[in-house]
């Protein structure tokens, strides 16, 4: 049988931070971070067909992104010149097509999750053979969330986000909302006010169930966001009307737990409409493991 040199409607799925903690910063400025990363079932679609020649190309535009910026063709290029050391020999390029649905500076992890279904792709079709372990190191290259991504569940991170272990989240949707805006997280990160001391926890603290979720941690970027964008605290305030409400990553986007979906589905219909409302449900596996597992 023939191996694919196409592999079309690969997920990349967004991620929320259930808590997010700054308990310092290494000499070298990145910063030391607790979290809860968890897997949500809204996604981007990645569609790959391998090329006669050695070209990375991007066929679909993408506003605000150059292709040589694009984390998913950064990726692409990685794992082309990896492989090629590996096999010894000239790997093929690829068209990559990306259908964008989630949003840029929203702290949903959306191009580092192109980025690992990108390294997953490939590393099938170019048939590389690299391991879980070897393709998180590649992608830590491209960017703290990467490896997350790449590491098939929800996980509890540490480190600069790298250093990962398994972790039960709560089974519940959330609505989700994006402001509108887009935060760059480097400006979050080098602000002068920004909390880096927070008390450190341990993985058993973390709640398995939603009824504790409220009393559990918090976003320590969320007070800097919301000072330099209002838009962010004016969405906090409303949803905290439905639950506990918070902030994922550095910002924009808002989440708040419920219960089930018809919960959820009664929040989306109170929500204003100049912002842009969305549902999703917690899933405990990565959907690229369930494409590559049924070819």
């Amino acid at each position: 049988m023939t191996h694919p040199t196409v592999l079309r409607n690969c997920p990349a799925p967004a991620k929320l931070n259930l808590f997010l903690h700054v308990i310092g910063r290494r000499p070298d400025g990145y910063h030391l971070l607790q979290t809860a990363f968890q897997l949500i079932d809204r996604d981007d679609l990645l569609h790959f067909a391998l090329r006669e020649d050695d070209a990375i190309c991007r066929t679909t535009p993408l506003d605000g992104v150059p292709e040589e910026s694009d984390l998913a063709v950064r990726a692409a290029k990685l794992l082309q010149a990896a492989a090629g050391d590996r096999l010894g020999k000239r790997m093929p390029g690829v068209d990559i097509a990306l259908e964008k649905y989630l949003p840029m500076g929203g702290g949903l992890g959306g191009g580092s999750s192109d980025a690992a279904t990108t390294l997953m792709a490939l590393n099938y079709l170019w048939q590389v053979g690299f391991t879980q372990k070897e393709l998180m190191a590649l992608g830590l290259k491209l960017g703290a969330d990467v490896p997350f991504f790449l590491f098939g569940g929800n996980a509890f991170a540490e480190g600069i986000g790298d250093i990962l272990s398994p972790v039960v989240t709560p089974d519940c949707w959330y609505v989700v909302i994006e402001p509108g805006v887009s935060v760059p997280t480097a400006s979050i990160f080098g602000a002068q006010d920004l909390t880096r001391e927070s008390k450190p926890v341990k993985i058993t603290d973390f709640p398995a169930s939603i009824a504790d979720f409220g009393g559990f941690g918090k976003n320590d970027l969320q007070a800097v966001v919301i000072r330099l964008f209002p838009q962010v605290a004016l969405v906090l305030e409303w949803l905290s009307d439905y639950g506990n409400a918070r902030m994922t990553g550095s910002g924009a986007c808002v989440f708040c737990p419920l219960p089930d979906e018809h919960a959820a589905d009664a929040v989306l219909k109170q929500a204003p409409g100049a912002w842009k409302a969305w549902k999703a449900r917690a899933i405990a596996c990565h959907p690229m493991q369930a494409v590559l597992q049924e070819i």
